[in-house]
């Protein structure tokens, strides 16, 4: 039998030199700035280290705000991100690193930010499963702040970067962050 499925994506994550919680992400001869973890590129992950994870991180789906600022082409089938959309990210949870509807309990980001990081945020395979207390919760791919200021852990990527590459995506895109 014959597999007809899209061949994989490989992105590269490096961080851009003298400048840890900024990277590069390439694809081909193509480069886009990006934003990483304010505590750099990790091999070791824990829960509120602010470092992005050193792993191959494959795309697993994602959201987004019909209102944003990011016209919506994509291969993903991307769920709309209602006001009951959280994020849970209390390690000791059930529902750690995992969708959960708010209001809820433990602690969690809410999907529907109002400085709309999340207008496109991507889920990124890590410690999704197994889940691993404390390893890690919402390494996503989302849009970055003005400056590309660092993030919590996630990769992020200017609006109109997230534009070009969001129709290239599909669940066999991996993003491989390497030192």
């Amino acid at each position: 039998m014959t597999d007809f499925r899209p061949p994989r994506t490989i992105f590269g994550v490096r961080r851009r030199p003298g400048k840890a919680s900024q990277g590069i992400l390439s694809l081909g001869g193509r480069t886009f700035r990006c934003a990483l973890g304010k505590g750099g590129i990790t091999a070791l992950k824990r829960e509120g280290d602010g470092a992005t994870p050193l792993a191959d991180l494959r795309v697993l789906g994602g959201y987004f705000r019909p209102d944003g600022v990011v016209r919506r082409r994509d291969r993903l089938g991307l769920t709309p991100i209602g006001g009951d959309l959280g994020w849970c990210d209390a390690p000791d949870d059930r529902n750690y690193n995992r969708p959960v509807r708010l209001p809820y309990p433990a602690s969690h980001e809410n999907m529907r930010r109002k400085d709309r990081l999340y207008d496109v945020c991507i889920v990124l395979d890590w410690n999704i499963s197994p889940r691993r207390r404390n390893c890690g919760s919402a390494i996503f791919l989302h849009i970055a702040r003005p400056g590309y200021l660092p993030t919590e852990g996630c990769i992020a990527l200017s609006p109109r970067d997230m534009q070009v590459i969001l129709p290239l995506l599909s669940t066999r895109t991996v993003f491989r962050v390497m030192r």
